[in-house]
């Protein structure tokens, strides 16, 4: 399998990393390779740079790790996702991190499903800092991932992503769930930003037998 990541910020080069660390091949696309290309060559040999229209071709997962803003002309510039997977890890934020610009009746990702023909869209990988996909590693325990969409099979295999680099994967049904899933972020921004925690924490979930 072929994982392509748009975009090499702080996201797309921490999940690109925790991928390749694990065997897997990892195709970051991007507008302007050239302003990216030492960042991705000191991934190694299994992360290959090119455009972002190449890397939708070459994918069989695609996941978004774009700035929100970006999200709807990657959407329609594909006539036909053709059943690709694609992970939405976006959050509609508002400027200045004042909230988000979507919410309670809708979702950054249901709007994304809405525009994107023939996708399978999953949420995914936007509810914590890229520092933890980088390295999800806590004396704790495993951090959780919630993970929606509304294809089963899709989100079975988006599950299998972030367990593979270190998550809790917690299954959270339909892609309607997205609602929840983007203020939750919030939670981890508000307490990162705001109330001093910094990066360096994530949500675990707690069971009782």
């Amino acid at each position: 399998m072929t994982i392509s990541i748009l975009g090499a910020g702080n996201v797309g080069l921490a999940l690109a990393g925790a991928f390749t660390r694990r065997g897997e091949t990892v195709v970051l696309g991007v507008p302007q390779p050239a302003k990216y290309a030492a960042a991705v060559a000191a991934l190694g040999e299994r992360a290959r740079l090119t455009t972002t229209a190449e890397a939708v071709a070459a994918g069989d997962v695609v996941i978004l790790a774009v700035p929100h803003a970006a999200v709807a002309a990657i959407a329609d510039s594909v006539d036909d996702w053709q059943g690709k997977v694609l992970v939405d890890a976006t959050n509609p934020l508002a400027p200045g991190l004042a909230g988000l610009t979507l919410g309670t009746t809708t979702s950054g990702a249901e709007e994304l499903a809405r525009r994107a023909r023939g996708a399978r869209v999953v949420k995914a990988f936007n509810t914590t800092g890229a520092e933890n996909m980088a390295d999800a590693a806590y004396p704790g325990g495993l951090p959780m991932m919630p993970v929606c969409g509304d294809d089963a099979d899709a989100r079975q295999r988006v599950m299998a992503l972030a367990t593979l680099i270190g998550f809790e994967a917690v299954d959270m049904g339909p892609l309607m769930a997205a609602r929840y899933l983007e203020p939750f972020a919030m939670t981890w921004i508000h307490l990162a930003f705001r109330q001093g925690f910094g990066r360096r924490f994530a949500f675990g979930l707690l069971r009782r037998d």
